[in-house]
């Protein structure tokens, strides 16, 4: 791949998780990681830019070091950021539920003969 394109992808990363982390609920978890996530993603581009500017070969290989290292820990708030948003998504779900639930057995209360349908569709072998 050449430098140009390295640049461009870069850029295009850093652009994604600018619009990632502005589409983050509030809140104090989403606040540290999509700081972090943001801190590390963008720091990408910027220093393979610099890793293009270098000195000396062992200026390059140096920023392109951080390069790597900035992509490594991007890669580390991404998985954690995708492992709270589905145990979000799991106690929301949890949550609908249980609402349902209640619901449900506000009105198997309400008309017992629906509680009896409702038996024997939980227990297709009994004898009511």
């Amino acid at each position: 791949m050449n430098e140009e394109l390295f640049k461009a992808r870069t850029r295009k990363l850093a652009l994604d998780i600018i619009g990632l982390v502005e589409s983050l609920s509030r809140g104090r978890t989403a606040d540290v990681i999509g700081r972090q996530l943001l801190r590390s993603g963008t720091s990408i581009g910027a220093n393979y830019r610099a890793a293009c500017r270098g000195k000396s070969k062992a200026d390059v290989i140096s920023k392109l070091a951080i390069v790597e290292e900035e992509a490594d820990e991007t890669i580390y708030w991404m998985e954690l950021h995708r492992i709270e948003n589905r145990r979000a998504l799991s106690s929301q779900r949890i949550n609908e539920r249980k609402q349902r639930n209640s619901c449900n057995g506000s009105s198997i209360n309400k008309n017992p003969s629906r509680t009896i349908m409702l038996s024997f569709a939980l227990n297709p072998k009994s004898k009511i």
